[in-house]
Order: structure tokens, then sequence, then C-alpha cells
């Protein structure tokens, strides 16, 4: 058993802002799944977003949030995060992080797909979230400790339903317990859900399956960004391609070379990534390759050494001015519910980064918003946690170890091969949705005892199998709430319902909550809120 004040799950951005932001007089623990090194944040090619140019301002940055995100966005929460955006920028630069800068001595500011000026923000060219990574853990101090290749697979409730700390295993399958006043979910999206995904491998839902299992509020679970340029090689995604390589006037084409998205939207290439994922798509379902056509970039190798080296791995030849791309997932706009300092309906339980619903993202992530996100909140939430009470007393938790140590049945209970539910979330629940496929994808999750894999201790499962589980219940979540939604709006695209419905869907968010009953029963509810 190991305690502390603050119990971080996951190591990306936000976890890492969060831990640095934190004073040394706490008991800082930092878990993750595999290492800081090996998730979504470190590979980020995107830059951060933020209102630096002498032409832009946070009130523009707030606007084109509002409209990439389709309204649906909690427009204080963006307000907040567009007017702060800046100063963390500067703080970070001035503290030593190495952002890229012109030769005029000015930080050098690129242009990304639905952004009205150029504010993004990189390091090290398309590396930008490998520099962010390796600054913060460069701020770390002593009383922070990080535990790499931790699986954390359930959150301790208390009887008045506090969170107290979570339940891990080890790759040996030991499992240990950690207890802390403040646990913080950081765990990232669900990217691996889906086929083609741009996501790392250890992105699979554990955070949005821990979270709604112990009885916190998720919302917004059907709003998926599909990434719409990934390299595409042999029916395989082999990695992203920054949208910043369309920002620096790469196009979109067919073998013959037509522009597939003249006349499509006014930004044409620039357009909100949920209008051009699905207009590859359409081409890529008739049979039709498309290419990102690069010729016009200038030292393309020097501008993205990450993309090149991508192609390199894979076979693509720079050389022919053309990469061959696919739309796969992403991003998850919805996750669990919180409020502007990452708080959850859990007293004791907060979620920051990608596994957060924070509202500043709306039905679809504007570019380049979602490292910046991490950084806000991650501060935000460091900030308030320095100023609450010290560590409790061992004893305070006598009771829950009683409770641990008692043995659990493992049963045998049946799960879906995870490549067979990879290509059917794509297939069913993925960048075109409609009711028919919706309805089959839901009923063939459901067939794999999801109502009994609610109710089963854990404890005597495997890593492998644990994942497989939090798997399952995530991509009931996406399906059941991409199936609720009966309109296309952002990221969620109902071919049976193709249009906005602002009379019946404006600000309307499916709320998904396990809620305890007397006998300690618990029961499914879902909820359609109006906001």
């Amino acid at each position: 058993m190991k305690i502390a004040n603050v119990l971080i799950v996951g190591s990306g951005i936000a976890a890492l802002q969060l831990a640095a932001t934190l004073k040394q007089d706490l008991n800082v623990m930092v878990l993750t799944k595999n290492s800081t090194t090996k998730g979504n944040s470190y590979m980020a090619q995107g830059g951060v977003a933020a209102a630096l140019g002498v032409k832009d301002h946070p009130n523009l940055h707030f606007l084109d949030t509002l409209e990439a995100g389709r309204n649906h966005n909690d427009s204080e929460a963006v307000k907040e995060l567009t007017k702060e955006a800046p100063g963390i920028i500067n703080g970070l630069s001035q503290a030593g992080c190495q952002f890229d800068f012109n030769k005029k001595g000015d930080l050098k500011l690129g242009m990304e797909g639905a952004h009205s000026e150029k504010r993004i923000v990189h390091s090290g060219g398309d590396a930008t979230g490998k520099g962010l990574v390796e600054f913060l853990v460069s701020q770390l101090g002593s009383h922070i400790t990080v535990q790499e290749d931790v699986f954390v697979y359930e959150l301790i409730m208390s009887d008045d339903n506090q969170c107290r700390g979570v339940k891990a295993k080890h790759p040996d399958g030991t499992n240990e317990v950690y207890y802390a006043e403040h646990v913080v979910l950081a765990t990232g999206g669900c990217g691996q859900l889906y086929h083609f995904t741009s996501n790392s491998e250890s992105v699979t839902g554990d955070g949005l399956a821990l979270a709604y299992l112990a009885g916190a509020e998720l919302v917004d679970m059907e709003f998926i960004q599909f990434h719409p340029t990934l390299l595409y090689v042999d029916g395989q995604t082999k990695g992203l391609i920054s949208e910043a390589v369309r920002g620096e006037g790469a196009r979109l084409v067919t073998e013959d070379g037509t522009f597939i998205m003249e006349g499509v939207h006014p930004l044409k290439d620039l357009a909100p990534r949920h209008v051009v994922s699905q207009t590859i798509y359409e081409y890529l379902k008739m049979g039709e390759p498309i290419y990102l056509d690069i010729s016009t970039i200038e030292n393309f190798t020097e501008r993205f050494p990450t993309v090149s080296a991508i192609c390199r791995e894979s076979g693509v030849k720079l050389e022919t001015g053309r990469l061959p791309v696919a739309p796969g997932s992403h991003f998850l706009m919805g996750g669990v519910k919180t409020d502007r300092l990452g708080r959850t309906n859990i007293a004791g339980l907060y979620a920051i980064g990608e596994v957060a619903c924070t509202g500043v993202h709306g039905a679809n992530r504007l570019a380049s918003n979602s490292l910046l996100e991490g950084l806000v909140y991650g501060r935000r939430l460091g900030n308030w946690l320095n100023d609450q009470s010290g560590l409790k007393e061992k004893s305070n938790y006598d009771f829950e170890v009683s409770v641990l140590s008692k043995p659990a049945e493992k049963k045998s209970l049946s799960l879906p091969d995870k490549h067979v539910l990879q290509q059917t979330m794509m297939d069913r629940t993925g960048i075109v949705r409609q009711n028919g496929a919706l309805m089959m994808q839901k009923s063939w999750l459901e067939s794999f005892c999801l109502a009994d894999w609610l109710e089963t201790s854990l404890d005597d499962y495997s890593i492998e199998e644990i994942n497989d589980v939090f798997m399952l219940i995530t991509a009931w979540l996406v399906t059941d709430a991409a199936l609720a939604r009966s309109e296309s709006r952002g990221g969620h695209y109902r071919a049976d319902y193709p249009g906005e419905d602002n009379a019946n869907w404006l600000k309307k968010q499916i709320v998904y909550k396990r809620k305890t009953k007397k006998g300690g029963q618990r029961e499914q509810i879902k909820t359609a809120l109006t906001t």
C-alpha cells in the first residue's frame, strides 16, 4: 500500500503540467500505463494555439473555437481558455521551453485548419509534443514519484461516495493499492477503439471506463474527431501527417490531380477536420485513393522531420510529392464531465486533458487546442490543489484495506477480439454513421456479457483482459451516444440525419452515469440534459 497527497493517473501534457505546478511539500505520485515517451502527448506533431500575433486577439481565437465546435461549446470555458493561452506560452518560453522562433527573434506562428490567423506555436518543427513533455519532465521535483508500467484498473470508493485511491496491476500480474486525498485522471482518450487511428497503442479508453464504473458523469461521447490525413500504405495507417502540412500549402488530390476540397467548403483544404475527413472518406468508399500533394512546400524534410521519418519508414518516397492518406480516429471531444477546475461529480476525483470534457471543444476540437487545454487545466488544477489540506493519517484507510483483502471470484465471461472490435467500430460507429449500423454495433457489443462486466470485480483478471473490458465499455458508450443523437454536428455525422438540428439538439448533452442503489447494486442511468 502506498499513500500520496495527489495521485495522477497518466503522464501526458496535462498530467505533467499538473505535477510541475504542485508545490514541493506535497507528496505526488504519477502512475503511467507505459512511459512518458509512448503516449499521445509525446507523439503530438501539432502545436499550441495562442493569439500572439500582431493582428490576432483571444476573441478571434474564441470565435474560431466556437465555429469548429459548432456552438456546442461552453462559451465561458472557451473564453477563459483563449484568454489564458498567450500567458501560458510566454510563461513556458521564459522558463526555458524551446519553442521555434523566426529570424527576427519572434515566436514563429503557423496556420492550421479553421483558424482565422497564424497562431500555432511549435517546438522542433513538428515535434511539439516531444519538446513540451521533455521540458515538463525536467521541471519535476524530488517530491514527485513517477512509476511506469503501472496499469490502474479500479477507483477505490468509500461508503460516502468519495474517491480514496486506486487499484493497479504490475506487469508480473501482482496487484497494488494506492491511496490519496486527490485522484486525478489524465489518461487520454480512446483512439484505439478504431482500426485507423493516430493514437498511441496505450490509448484504449481506460480513464473513461474507470470513471464510469465508479459513478462519474460522462458526456458528449458521440463526438469523435477523425483526423483527415494519416499516412495510408497497404491498407494500414502508419502515422499522422500534421495539419500544419496543409497549413503550409499542401492540397488533397485524386490520382488525376483533382483538388477534392474545391467547392466543398470556403476554407477548402483548411476546412474543419470533420468536413475534410468526410470528403476523403467518400472518395475512399468509391475505391479512389487520395493523396496529399506536398510539391509546393520547400525544404519539406527540414520543416517536417517527423512526418518525413514516418514516410521513409513506411516506404513512401517524398520525391514523388504525394503522400497517400486516409482519415482515422484522433481525438475525443467528450469524456468525464468536469467543472473549470477539473473536478468531477465525485469528491476527490478529478479529470484533465483528453479524458475530461470541460466544454471547450464542443462538437469538434479546433486544431492545436488540445495541448493548450492540457497546459491550462493542468496548471489551473495544480494551483487549486496547492491550497487544499494536508495528507490524511494512515488509520483513515483501515476499513478500505480490510475490504480489499477479501478474495474475488473470477467469472468466465466472454470478450470480443480486439481487432474485430476496432474494425467494427470503424465500419459502424466511424466517420459516417446511420441507425442500422449503430443498432447492429450496439447489439453486438452487448452480446459480450456487458451488463455482467459492469458488476464484476477485476482483481484476478490479467492486464490484457481488463484492457479489453475497458475497450468494450467505452465502445458501448460511444456507440449508444452516437445512436441517441439524431442529427449531425461536428465530429458526429449521421447519414440518416445529415443536418444540424438546432431546434432540438443545440447545447443538449447525452449524459452517462452509474448510480449506487441500496444494497450495493448499481444501475445504469442515461439522461439527456439541456445546458
